[in-house]
């Protein structure tokens, strides 16, 4: 798996696209699979992957890591998750900084983890057995949330933050995520992004959600709003060049419209850069 994070610009891979993508070959830098989509040998989704994977650079994303899960690392998850990174060769493999089930059992959902030193220590030492196990560092993504635990002793900025340090992992950025949960628990989204460290940063991800007035909820069901573009412009002013991609899970458009939408996400770092240098 290569170290470079300058891939460019990506999509989500989702089934509706694959023939498209085939047969167009559209103006996309890269892909992101979801792990989890692919870890059955054989099948119509694999075949399509590797298909896929022959055109374009991939990198592989996954749901069922559970790094802040009391619950035993699933061993079997990560022996399945090694062989298809072995077959596929991403640039890197990311996941969620989050659990998803206990006592065996899983919630199909990203559950948030109280922002500890416990839980610091916790998850990097288990982030460490990962990453030895896989042969590569990975990359943890902050996750939206909805509640706050009362007995957190740090922002989650500075809880992402450490448990990199300590877990020499890397970040995976989730524009919208920040600006989801900003919105939800009143913090200052610039703060978040002022607080990770720059050289830890490896991908970006934007995405859409659903403003319910009081609250929003992360859903990737429709475009992504102004104020998130604004806060990726200020993302790539202070991380500079790093790969971006757009997710769709719902709702999902013609493969062109995420293209032209991604032209926008391109268009908003090349003139951020580009005034940086210049300023």
């Amino acid at each position: 798996m290569t170290k470079n994070s300058g891939l460019g610009f990506g999509l989500g891979l989702r089934t509706a696209h694959y023939e498209s993508i085939l047969e167009n070959r559209p103006r996309v830098d890269w892909f992101e699979a979801l792990s989890e989509n692919y870890l059955v040998p054989g099948g119509k989704p694999l075949y399509f992957l590797e298909r896929i994977r022959a055109d374009y650079p991939m990198v592989l994303h996954g749901v069922s890591l559970s790094i802040g899960s009391t619950d035993p690392l699933d061993r079997d998850y990560l022996k399945a998750l090694k062989q298809l990174a072995q077959r596929v060769e991403p640039a890197w493999v990311s996941d969620h900084l989050c659990w998803t089930g206990v006592g065996g059992k899983n919630l199909h959902d990203l559950l948030p983890i109280p922002y500890t030193e416990e839980a610091v220590e916790h998850v990097a030492a288990r982030v460490r057995e990962v990453q030895d196990f896989l042969g590569c560092q990975i990359l943890l993504e902050n996750v939206s949330s909805y509640v706050t635990f009362r007995g957190s002793e740090m922002n989650e900025w500075h809880f992402l933050s450490e448990i990199a340090r300590r877990a020499d992992c890397h970040v995976l950025l989730d524009v919208n995520n920040i600006y989801v949960s900003a919105f939800n628990h009143g913090f200052d989204a610039l703060e978040f992004l002022n607080g990770i460290p720059v050289d830890r940063v490896r991908q970006i991800h934007l995405a859409g959600h659903s403003n319910c007035g009081t609250h929003i909820i992360d859903t990737h069901d429709a475009d992504i709003v102004d104020p998130v573009w604004d806060l990726y412009a200020i993302a790539v002013r202070r991380f500079g060049n790093v790969a971006t991609m757009i997710e769709r899970d719902d709702h999902i458009p013609p493969l062109d419209d995420l293209v032209c939408e991604l032209g926008r996400a391109r268009a908003i770092a090349a003139h951020t850069l580009k005034a940086k240098a210049a300023a």
